[in-house]
């Protein structure tokens, strides 16, 4: 039975849900504040579910050695070493849609709580003050809405700008015109954005090309009495910059939830009448709080127990219903690339991977880190699906992926081609109604060998003796071969044998088999056909 540990708050209905679905869980919600208790717990749990005061250290990471799933309740995720989870191959998991609502509508109350001064006004109010000549607010109505980040949250700000007549202008570069379209909006670079909005709101995540985002210089062209709104991250408003303008008064108010350092117990902007501030509320909503928790339960307890995949940051997602499908798929995708992998010896360049027929339908996402897995697996044990594409990337190597129209007698089949210095290699496969990988060509040359955990990879001019030759030198040595095929390009061409056998193949015999005049070159070979 999976473990997981919840060391930050959580509702209850998501520890139940971790218990309805078959997985052990330990709700500790102090724990995370506690980070050398936490360190020296973290090795006994497959799965961690968080909320934003755990941190994820590469420290943490390196303890946690039965980790596999870290699940953050919320959308944030800048509290999780995620370069370090993915080289360990821990997948990261968040719920980006459980509190986009809230969030969006929070941002909408700073615009109105900005546009008409509501925080200064209900103070003065409280204290029984009657200043109505001193609060002129502006309307909202007809004024130019800019949306930075036009994603889950953002599109939602920015269907409610235009339901409250706004005109709406948004800057995303993923953000396509169809899309624009159907929202409504007007799709824009930033610096037209600056220039025509007089309010405009953040949604993006922080980033290394979205960090400062919103600094002097941005400043300088936008609108004089321009209203700025984040309640996105910390760091994407240089808050000198920021307070700079509101002072002089290019900036007429902004109205923050999120600072550069938190929690944020001092900080310039606070006490400046034109600015409203929050404590990072956006996702703090019953709603949300609950919809995030049970989210986020339910989608390690599917991975844990299905092997299904949601939301996740640093790998492909898989569907539940998908799983079942997809699972001999992607150990077909695995064993070649361990084929490849084992038989290849010099560094590799570069890597395609053909998806025929009926794979194109697929998740090909999922089936090409499968097989980048079993690629590199020979010099790197403990990589995995989330790793994998992580550490190809690390070494220069270039993917490449094509899709094909079912071309052959298979109703779909994967082919890995893989470039070095020196030559290409080439295997595909496919899978039988048994499930079961099976290779059915190798260096261009057609054969149906079903994979097994010890293997014999040989190549030989095509001529008269292999089978006696590996026959005997088998049954001298008491190896013994459960399946046998051969294939060759032309008669009297190249030819190749692949043995599937009981043991492993001796190392003491290779010697002998590799001196042998019929042999070109003979290659071990091992699968992991019964794990993942």
């Amino acid at each position: 039975m999976p473990r997981v540990l919840v060391s930050d708050k959580l509702s209850p209905t998501a520890v139940q849900i971790f218990k309805d679905r078959g997985v052990e869980v330990d709700y500790l919600p102090d724990l995370g504040k506690d980070k050398d208790a936490l360190l020296a717990r973290i090795g006994d749990y497959d799965g961690l579910a968080i909320r934003s005061a755990t941190k994820v250290t590469e420290k943490l990471i390196a303890a946690a050695t039965n980790l596999k799933v870290i699940g953050r309740a919320g959308i944030g995720v800048d509290n999780v070493d995620i370069p370090a989870a993915s080289r360990r191959g821990i997948i990261v998991m968040n719920t980006p849609f459980g509190n986009s609502i809230t969030t969006a509508e929070h941002a909408v109350a700073l615009m109105f709580a900005l546009a008409r001064q509501i925080p200064e006004a209900n103070a003065s109010t409280h204290a029984g003050k009657w200043e109505k000549n001193r609060f002129m607010g502006v309307e909202i109505t007809s004024k130019t809405l800019g949306v930075i980040g036009c994603g889950n949250i953002g599109s939602i700000v920015a269907t409610r700008g235009v339901g409250l007549k706004m005109h709406v202008v948004a800057y995303d570069p993923f953000l396509s015109e169809e899309r624009a379209e159907e929202l409504g909006v007007a799709k824009v670079e930033l610096n037209e954005l600056f220039a025509r909005a007089d309010f405009i709101t953040l949604h993006t995540p922080l980033t290394d090309k979205t960090r400062n985002i919103i600094d002097a210089a941005a400043i300088s062209k936008m609108k004089d009495g321009v209203r700025i709104i984040n309640c996105a991250r910390g760091g994407l408003v240089v808050e000198k910059d920021l307070i700079a303008a509101l002072k002089s008064g290019k900036v007429a108010g902004a109205g923050i939830d999120v600072f550069e350092t938190e929690p944020a117990t001092e900080n310039e902007l606070f006490g400046m009448e034109n600015v409203v501030t929050t404590p990072h509320l956006g996702a703090s909503t019953t709603e949300a709080q609950e919809n995030v928790a049970l989210q986020i339960a339910e989608q390690m307890a599917d991975y844990l127990i299905k092997g299904a995949v949601s939301n996740a940051i640093n790998m492909p997602s898989i569907t539940a219903e998908e799983a079942p499908r997809l699972k001999p798929f992607v150990k077909l995708a695995e064993v070649l690339g361990a084929f490849v992998g084992q038989v290849t010896e010099e560094p590799i360049k570069s890597v395609e991977i053909l998806f025929d027929g009926s794979t194109t339908t697929m998740n090909t996402r999922a089936l090409i880190s499968a097989a980048l897995a079993g690629l590199i697996r020979p010099q790197v044990s403990d990589v995995n699906m989330v790793s994998a594409p992580i550490m190809v990337k690390e070494r220069g190597i270039i993917v490449a992926e094509v899709k094909r129209d079912k071309s052959g007698v298979f109703d779909g089949y994967i082919k890995l081609t893989v470039t070095t210095e020196k030559q290409t290699r080439s295997i595909a496969g496919t899978c039988f109604s048994d499930h079961k990988p099976r290779f059915i060509q190798i260096k261009g040359i057609n054969l149906d060998a079903e994979v097994g955990q010890h293997m014999l990879y040989t190549t030989n001019p095509d001529a008269p003796g292999i089978i006696g030759l590996l026959g005997t030198i088998c049954g001298r040595n008491e190896v013994n071969i459960a399946n046998f095929q051969l294939g060759r390009d032309r008669p009297g061409g190249n030819a190749i044998a692949l043995l599937y056998l009981d043991t492993p193949f001796p190392e003491n015999v290779l010697a002998e088999l590799r001196a042998h005049k019929l042999i070109d070159s003979a290659k071990p070979l091992h699968f992991d056909v019964n794990g993942g």
